[in-house]
């Protein structure tokens, strides 16, 4: 992403641009924007300079909406926000897809497999809300943008048709269906997840490695509301999702579960 001439080659002659590397780990402000902005700036100029400028899309995040809350939702705002003034006339629009999963998928796995073997952590609190996508719903988002063509700008949420969203409570619920079994709730004070969370930071900043799990990161999953709204995205584009969250965790874990 840092090398002009490997990306004037990658957009030569494209019709679209989708944008959607990005960096979700980071132990600091720099570590984040050194993808999440710099690059975008970077493809933007690139982007623009060709003989046919493309239509541009950024993946960004839901948390881009509250940039306030950790190093990463700054750097995806920033990233937007850089798109759009750098953009020009290049038509362009981002994507603030909730929290994505699916096959493969390695930062909720690790909770859905703890919830099939009956019990769970429950990290945010009891009132929360927020939404979720599957994969293949995000990836048909993208489709359709790319076929309607219309100009923008936009910035559009997406989430996987549940209306309101999901609290803590919903989810366990709908895993314990699929996976036919009582789940047990741990629910972790926040002052645990803190202290957690401020010693890994501390250990990755001496041992040079990218954490997860930082103070910003347990605000952004203490943060009471991540509900967001189709109707714009699916209004100009015609996308709908088709997977809802039962079918996705079948869907998620079913080839090694046997679900």
């Amino acid at each position: 992403m840092a090398d002009p001439d490997s990306l004037r080659r990658l957009v030569h002659d494209a019709e679209a641009v989708v944008h959607c590397a990005g960096r979700v780990r980071g132990a600091s402000q720099a570590d984040f924007d050194r993808v999440n902005v710099d690059s975008v700036a970077q493809l933007v100029q690139v982007a623009r300079r060709q003989h046919r400028v493309p239509r541009f899309l950024l993946i960004s995040s839901l948390a881009a909406r509250e940039p306030h809350l950790s190093a990463y939702a700054a750097s995806k705002r920033q990233g937007e926000e850089v798109l759009a003034a750098a953009a020009g006339a290049m038509p362009w629009a981002a994507f603030r897809p909730p929290a994505v999963y699916g096959p493969g998928d390695r930062e909720l796995l690790p909770l859905f497999r703890w919830m099939s073997r009956g019990i769970t952590p429950v990290l945010g609190t009891r009132n929360a809300r927020f939404a979720l996508l599957f994969v293949e719903d995000l990836a048909e988002a993208v489709l359709g943008w790319l076929d309607c063509r219309k100009a923008g700008p936009f910035v559009f949420e997406l989430h996987d048709g549940r209306p309101g969203g999901y609290t803590w409570n919903d989810v366990i619920a709908t895993a314990s269906r699929v996976f036919a079994r009582g789940i047990i709730r741990i629910p972790v004070p926040e002052i645990l997840l803190q202290g957690l969370a401020a010693l890994n930071l501390m250990t990755a900043r001496r041992l040079g490695y990218a954490p997860m799990l930082t103070p910003g990161k347990v605000r952004e999953l203490r943060h009471p509301d991540w509900v967001c709204d189709n109707r714009r995205l699916s209004e100009e584009t015609g996308w709908a999702p088709r997977v809802a969250l039962e079918e996705g965790l079948r869907r998620t874990l079913g080839q090694k579960m046997g679900l």
